[in-house]
């Protein structure tokens, strides 16, 4: 299978977030001219008949083919139900997959918590790029919907960590007309004395920040000269700076994990705290 042939993948399990999420894949399936397959994992549960589980995750996946026909006319999902936990369903799954989008919180999340437990394990584990959606940016302002915002965010880390990250971001923005992409860099002088750049002098430290995000994203401007580019170094934290913008994104992309590490399956820092705190979209990239 090609990565044009990979399907977006939604999961749903009738909460409100997964709805959103729901119409989120939809539309970026079609922009993207890609196939949709709907999701609900049938978690296994000794209290209840399988029958009933199995007759449950049918009408819910059958309501969901509904919302994306009213939505989406031309795109005719299928849909999966595989019997086994959310996140190691998702997870494998994600192998075959273009991109999965899931909601920030399911039925069994606490309202306080800002990221549930199946997103979280699902966008740290994923083969695939995995879009959570936060509803905040619609919610806290009735006159907008995350539609309206053109802006792709990106947050890039100085290595080769970055090309993942890139080349998503990119490939997003080509895909929606009149979209720009805000390149985020944040740099401290701790971080220019652990590379071996400049010490003492923070404007060099600043120029030398503002070179390299101009060589990381070259070659990438050749490749996508109808992206309307914008490079932000940032001086302090990347993660702020991210979450701020998310309010007014249509997608904020992140890297999972820190360039070099090779161990464990934890999101880096600045993914975790984008993730978390996000107020849109948040894509988070394997690399």
């Amino acid at each position: 299978m090609t990565a044009t042939d990979r399907p977006v993948i939604a999961a749903v399990d009738g909460s409100p977030h997964s709805r959103e999420a729901l119409d989120w894949a939809a539309h970026e399936a079609v922009r993207r001219g890609l196939a949709l397959v709907v999701v609900h994992a049938r978690t296994p549960d000794r209290r209840s008949a399988q029958d009933t589980l199995r007759r449950e995750s049918e009408e819910l996946l059958e309501r969901s083919v509904q919302r994306v026909s009213g939505i989406e006319p031309t795109l005719h999902p299928t849909t999966l139900s595989p019997l086994d936990f959310p996140s190691a369903a998702l997870t494998s799954l994600s192998r075959d997959a273009s991109l999965m989008v899931v909601g920030s919180r399911g039925l069994g999340g606490f309202r306080s918590l800002m990221l549930g437990s199946n997103s979280l394990a699902t966008a740290s584990m994923a083969k695939c790029p995995v879009v959570v959606i936060h509803g905040g940016a619609a919610d806290e302002d009735e006159g907008a919907t995350a539609e309206e915002f053109t802006d792709i965010v990106a947050g890039v880390a100085a290595d080769e960590s970055s090309e993942a990250v890139l080349e998503f971001a990119f490939g997003t923005a080509a895909s929606r007309p009149g979209a720009r992409l805000r390149i985020v860099h944040g740099w401290t002088m701790f971080s220019s004395i652990l590379s071996g750049g400049p010490v003492f002098d923070r404007a060099a430290v600043a120029d030398s920040a503002d070179r390299t995000l101009a060589e990381l994203t070259a070659g990438w401007q050749e490749r996508y000269p109808q992206v309307e580019v914008v490079r932000e170094p940032v001086s302090g934290s990347a993660s702020r700076t991210l979450v701020t913008a998310s309010a007014t994104a249509a997608l904020t992309v992140v890297g999972r994990r820190k360039g070099g590490e090779s161990l464990g399956l934890g999101l880096s820092p600045v993914a975790q705290t984008t993730l978390s705190h996000a107020l849109g979209p948040v894509a988070v990239v394997p690399c």
